[in-house]
């Protein structure tokens, strides 16, 4: 079950206004909790529909041990800034399917980084009231010096107005194309770069996403048939 906070269907106006209250009920702290396991999040877009691919891993491991799939129509046109609004649907949709439910999910898309300090991984973890990551492959709001060319190497995402520190440019394959990676909900911004850059093994995205793209596209998942989720982990941080 989730929390269901707002209809989807709204004008652009209304869903915009709507930002604001939702932002305001935003938590950016990590408060401890253990993590066995984490979800990635993909959705693919039609003309009039969505599909979500959620697929969850093992964690530190990284062994996927589920994967779902769901469609649901778009509500709303395509306008920037409100990526949740055509998506989330369907994203709950493929939630309600989970045998699993994760400790924290990734997004491909943006947390706190966006124009009105919500993008999908925010809005959706209000949603799904889990930690919540916003893993993007592109800049969509933000000011920031280019990363160093290794591993690792990482530049911090600032707010152009207030010059806050809204997330990170993180470097996960050496002179691949930074991701630009930024808190959703119940984590800050430290821990969210350090369960990215601990899920990133040897490709450019973290594998969380990078399965749900994958099965997205119809890749079959290499199921861990092993015990239930591993032993309990906290984050290092």
């Amino acid at each position: 079950m989730v929390k269901a906070l707002h209809a989807w269907s709204l004008e652009p106006d209304q869903a915009i206004r709507l930002q604001a209250q939702l932002r305001a009920q935003l938590v950016l702290r990590w408060d401890g909790r253990a993590v066995r396991t984490i979800a990635g999040v993909d959705v693919s877009l039609s003309e009039a529909r969505a599909r979500a691919a959620i697929v969850v891993l093992r964690y530190p491991q990284m062994t996927p041990i589920e994967g779902v799939t769901a469609d649901a129509p778009l509500a709303l046109p395509y306008i920037p800034g409100l990526l949740a609004f055509r998506e989330g649907p369907a994203i709950l949709a493929a939630w309600e399917k989970l045998q699993h439910s994760p400790d924290l999910v990734m997004f491909d898309g943006q947390g706190i980084a966006h124009p009105r300090g919500i993008g999908i991984a925010s809005q959706m973890g209000l949603w799904l009231e889990r930690p919540t990551i916003g893993v993007g492959k592109s800049r969509l709001y933000g000011d920031f010096e280019e990363p160093g060319p290794n591993v690792g190497d990482a530049s911090d995402l600032l707010d152009p107005q207030t010059k806050q520190v809204i997330g990170a440019v993180l470097r996960t394959r050496k002179r691949a194309k930074p991701l630009f990676v930024s808190p959703g909900h119940l984590i800050d911004a430290a821990r969210a770069v350090a369960f990215v850059m601990e899920c990133a093994r040897g490709y450019r995205l973290p594998e969380p996403t990078r399965w749900a793209h994958k099965f997205a596209a119809g890749e079959a998942l290499p199921i861990d048939p092993g015990e239930d989720v591993g032993a309990v982990l906290t984050h290092p941080l």
